[in-house]
C-alpha cells in the first residue's frame, strides 16, 4: 500500500488526484518524527517532501519517495515502481467485454486499474506486465468470444489462466455505476484459473445473430452482415465497424 505524508497542500491534492486516476490503493497518515510507529501494516511506499520530515524509523520494508509538487506524476511513477518490485508477483485480471475492466494486482494489492476499448485490451496487458518477473493474467470466461481473442492475441510466453467469472461482479451502489467490469477484474485476479493458451470457439446461433444485430443498428436499421461476415467479428478478425464496410462494398460490385 502507497502512503502519503505530508503538509504540503498542493502536493497532498495532486497526488491523491493521481493515484485514484489510476485507481491505486493508498492511505494518508500527518508526517513528522515517530511515523513508522503510525503506519500501516500493509504499507510498502511512503510519498512525502524533505520538509516534511518523515522519519520511518526501524520500517526497513517502507521505500521512501522524495516528491516534487512540480510533478506529482513522477512520484506516484516512482512508487508503483517500488511498489512492483517490494515483493509479489504481478496478477492482471480481465473482464471481457466491449470495453474490458483490467486490473494489475501485485502481492494482493491493487495498484492500477483500467477500462478500454476491447481493441486496446491487449496492449494495456502487455504494457502493465512488460518486465515484471513471471506476470500472470486471469481472464474471466464470461463473454466466450471476446475472452477467447484477448487470449489468442496475447504474447507465447505470458502466463494465462481462464477463470469461472461466476460471482465476480458485485452489487453496486450509489455513486458506484460503471465501475462493475473493474471490480470483477480485481475478483479474478484473484481467483485461481486454469492455464490456457489458445482458445478455439465456435460461436453459438445466438452469438452470431447478436452480432448481426449489433450491425444492424450500427447501420441505422439500414444493412445486417451476412452469417461469414459474422464469424469473422466473431474471431476478432474484423470489428463490426469494419464487416459492414466490407457488406457494403461487396453490394456495389
Amino acid at each position: 500500500m502507497i502512503v502519503v505524508a505530508t503538509d504540503d497542500f498542493r502536493l497532498y491534492q495532486t497526488v491523491l488526484a493521481e493515484l485514484r486516476d489510476r485507481g491505486v490503493t493508498f492511505t494518508t497518515i500527518e508526517p513528522g518524527p515517530a511515523v513508522d510507529d503510525r503506519l500501516p501494516d500493509r504499507a510498502s511506499v511512503v510519498i512525502a517532501t524533505p520538509e516534511d520530515r518523515v522519519d520511518l524509523g526501524g520500517r526497513d520494508d517502507v521505500a521512501f519517495v522524495t516528491a516534487d509538487p512540480e510533478d506529482p506524476r513522477a512520484a506516484v511513477d516512482e512508487a508503483l515502481a517500488a511498489l512492483r518490485g517490494g515483493g509479489g508477483r504481478t496478477v492482471v485480471g480481465v473482464d471481457p467485454g466491449p470495453s474490458p475492466g483490467i486490473a494489475v494486482l501485485v502481492g494482493g494489492t491493487v495498484v492500477a486499474v483500467f477500462q478500454v476499448p476491447l481493441s486496446e485490451a491487449v496492449d494495456t496487458i502487455v504494457s502493465e506486465t512488460d518486465g515484471e518477473p513471471d506476470p500472470l493474467v486471469r481472464v474471466g470466461d464470461g463473454d466466450r468470444l471476446k475472452g477467447a481473442r484477448i487470449i489468442n492475441d496475447l504474447p507465447d510466453d505470458l502466463a494465462v489462466e481462464l477463470v469461472d467469472e461466476t460471482g465476480t461482479t458485485p452489487y453496486l451502489g450509489t455513486g458506484a455505476r460503471g465501475m462493475g467490469d473493474v471490480l470483477a477484474a480485481v475478483n479474478v485476479a484473484r481467483i485461481e484459473g486454469d492455464p490456457t493458451a489458445q482458445r478455439e470457439i465456435e460461436p453459438t446461433a445466438g452469438e452470431l445473430q447478436r452480432i448481426k444485430d449489433e450491425s444492424r443498428r450500427r447501420s441505422a436499421g439500414g444493412r445486417t452482415i451476412d452469417e461469414t461476415l459474422a464469424r469473422r467479428v466473431a474471431a476478432g478478425e474484423l470489428t463490426i465497424d469494419e464487416a459492414i464496410d466490407e457488406h457494403r462494398a461487396d453490394d456495389s460490385e
